[in-house]
């Protein structure tokens, strides 16, 4: 099946994340759009306010990866799986789909708390990729550790060590201050190497068999 470009000139494209599903944001798509697309294995779309063609990130670097494109039964819509590097939406937030219009049958229109749907881990790991595609003169501790991998590997090390001599003899409240700050080095870490800590919590689903594999069998494997 392919597109019928003379009899749908413009497309529309939904861009969802090819780990967790989640859809990130609609734009439309031409016949070069989608042709670039293809070729480059990037994100391009046709803004229809500025009438012409735009790769997604072209200003803010939030980039879109694509992994999958499925073109739905009448081919005349798609599906971009994607990785996004950034943030989809330009006002910032993770998703452009934040505004409530309907619950429990009750019309309404309200903005979500993005804040409550997505867990601090995730903010800050969106946060931290933001850090990551920002201009080298940006000055900021996360920039700084991203670019430069040895002195990353080295702190996380150091927050390491001082989790474990907080565990083994100082409060409770040291023991959350050291294991917070061993976390956000985790994660500039997994931010260095574009992997999602979704991925962890799919790995820890399946070793405590919250994917259908028991903690046993996972330890067995």
């Amino acid at each position: 099946m392919k597109i019928d470009w003379n009899k749908n000139p413009l497309i529309p494209a939904i861009a969802q994340d090819f780990e967790s599903h989640e859809v990130l944001m609609l734009a439309y798509m031409n016949e070069e759009a989608y042709n670039l697309t293809l070729a480059t294995g990037y994100a391009h779309y046709f803004s229809r306010s500025k009438q012409r063609l735009w790769k997604k990130g072209e200003s803010s670097n939030h980039t879109q990866e694509v992994k999958d494109i499925l073109l739905d039964c009448d081919a005349d819509t798609v599906i971009l799986k994607i990785k996004q590097n950034g943030v989809a939406c330009h006002t910032g937030t993770k998703s452009c789909f934040f505004t409530s219009v309907m619950q429990d049958k009750i019309i309404l229109e309200k903005e979500v708390d993005t804040d409550a749907i997505y867990s601090v881990v995730d903010t800050l790991y969106h946060t931290i990729l933001e850090r990551k595609n920002a201009p080298k003169e940006a000055k900021s501790w996360t920039k700084k550790l991203l670019d430069d991998k040895d002195l990353m590997l080295s702190k996380i090390r150091e927050e390491a060590d001082e989790v474990c001599v907080a565990i083994n003899e100082e409060s409770d409240e040291q023991v959350i201050y050291e294991s917070a700050d061993l976390l956000y080095h985790t994660l500039v870490g997994l931010g260095y190497r574009d992997i999602s800590p979704d991925r962890v919590k799919q790995e820890l689903g399946r070793r405590f068999g919250l994917s259908g594999i028991t903690e046993k069998e996972s330890r067995n494997k």
